[in-house]
């Protein structure tokens, strides 16, 4: 029901966007070449909170990470307002904050960030001041990188079926449908709509909050959810660190992520995207059958570091 909801919402909004002339125009940092309806996300937002709300109905789901996650809302009404009228970075920064402070604080805080050979604990706040930092992160790495068709989709879907194999909730099948049923309009190399940021913040501020859940219940599963998200977060920080090293002004648009730069090398969005959910796969195999997660951290470095080093063969970075 959530997936034909979600099929179906996305199809009556992009129908809409297209009569009203709501569309994304092609500008320098565009990877498509025709303007396109953007608010494809108000269908993953509506469908997913739909399914929370059923979850928490039927005793499904924790009460803390519910009102967590609900809290979601904000962020999703936020970035609306912001695809409309164009907010300015302060804003966004300062309720995105706002927003990560209480979802965090539903759930209790960080209690522990464990490094092996120490770990930084609740006291004085320490952990969970960290953690407001990484929930911004993850809401705006998210946003940076919905650049090609599907990318970031397949992404948050691939997380999805991996939280579920390894934790079994059935949030993350909600949340999957949800998705899924945008995917459908937004895969390949023609999409019809796009999701907008109204939906990739919300999908980061998810992906971080189940972050720090599971990492409550045991400190190695925080380590888990980063090498999972390490296609996203590996190639943001590292393109950050380069055009600094540039003497580049981190704070302007550009286009120099390594999935926009393979693309500029001739690859399509679908390739692009296929590529993505290959190195997704070897990331969570490493996750998965390497027991020790200081090895598994190390083994999905590599090859992290090795499909960086295969784009820049395709595409220097300058």
């Amino acid at each position: 029901m959530l997936l034909i909801s979600s099929f179906f919402l996305t199809y009556f909004i992009r129908n809409y966007y297209i009569k009203n002339a709501i569309l994304e125009e092609v500008n320098e940092r565009s990877s498509h070449t025709i303007p396109t309806p953007h608010g494809g996300g108000i269908a993953i937002a509506i469908t997913w909170f739909a399914g929370l709300i059923y979850l928490n109905f039927t005793n499904q789901i924790d009460p803390h990470l519910f009102y967590s996650l609900m809290f979601g809302i904000g962020i999703s009404v936020l970035s609306f307002i912001d695809d409309m009228v164009d907010l300015s970075a302060k804003n966004r920064m300062f309720f995105h904050f706002g927003f990560a402070i209480l979802g965090l604080w539903l759930l209790g805080g960080l209690s522990l960030i464990d490094f092996g050979l120490f770990s930084i604990s609740n006291e004085y706040w320490l952990s969970s001041i960290i953690a407001v930092v990484a929930i911004v992160y993850f809401i705006n790495v998210s946003n940076f990188m919905d650049g090609l068709n599907g990318y970031l989709s397949s992404e948050i879907l691939f997380l999805c079926i991996a939280g579920f194999m390894f934790f079994g909730d059935s949030l993350f099948i909600v949340f999957a449908v949800s998705i899924l049923g945008f995917l459908y309009w937004n895969f390949g190399n023609n999409a019809s709509i796009f999701m907008g940021d109204v939906g990739s913040t919300l999908l980061g501020y998810n992906i971080a909050i189940f972050t720090i859940y599971y990492a409550n219940i045991d400190s190695n599963n925080l380590w888990i959810w980063i090498i999972l998200f390490g296609l996203f977060w590996f190639d943001s920080i590292l393109t950050i660190f380069r055009r600094k090293l540039n003497g580049e002004d981190i704070s302007k648009a550009h286009k120099k992520h390594a999935y926009q730069r393979l693309h500029q090398s001739g690859w399509s969005h679908l390739q692009v995207s296929l590529f993505g959910m290959g190195i997704n796969i070897v990331l969570f195999m490493i996750v998965y059958f390497i027991s020790n997660i200081a090895i598994a951290f190390i083994c999905s470095l590599i090859v992290l570091y090795g499909m960086i080093r295969f784009i820049d063969s395709k595409k220097v970075f300058r």
